[in-house]
């Protein structure tokens, strides 16, 4: 199956389908973009689509309602979770000003103290 995430005029993703690998010729990606974005037309969709990996193969990582398509890294990137996060321009990953404890513990981070705290279940 070829995953195909909608792009809005503000690059955000706003919709994402999917269709048969029939429907690109079985072209791998990048060429069976082209081959998608044709079909999708000729269905009746409009908009700007680009093809997304499931599997993250390409593109960085599979999209999601609400993310960015940045087309100088050609890749999708998901919302700034919090103000202080910068993006791994590698990964294209948001990730926190300090690493998070590599224990087996839950943490979530807190933005005001930029610290993880451990999350205690009971």
């Amino acid at each position: 199956m070829a995953h195909f995430a909608r792009i809005n005029e503000n690059n955000i993703v706003d919709e994402i389908i999917v269709i048969n690998n029939e429907d690109c010729q079985n072209l791998d990606f990048p060429e069976s973009e082209s081959v998608g974005q044709e079909f999708i037309t000729s269905i009746g969709l409009s908009g700007n689509w680009k093809q997304t990996s499931y599997n993250a193969n390409f593109r960085k990582k599979y999209s999601g309602i609400g993310d960015t398509f940045d087309e100088t890294r050609n890749a999708f990137i998901t919302p700034k979770p919090f103000t202080s996060w910068i993006l791994n321009e590698d990964t294209c990953i948001w990730e926190s000003p300090i690493e998070r404890p590599s224990d087996d513990n839950l943490y979530r981070w807190n933005e005001d103290e930029q610290s993880w705290e451990e999350v205690i279940t009971e």
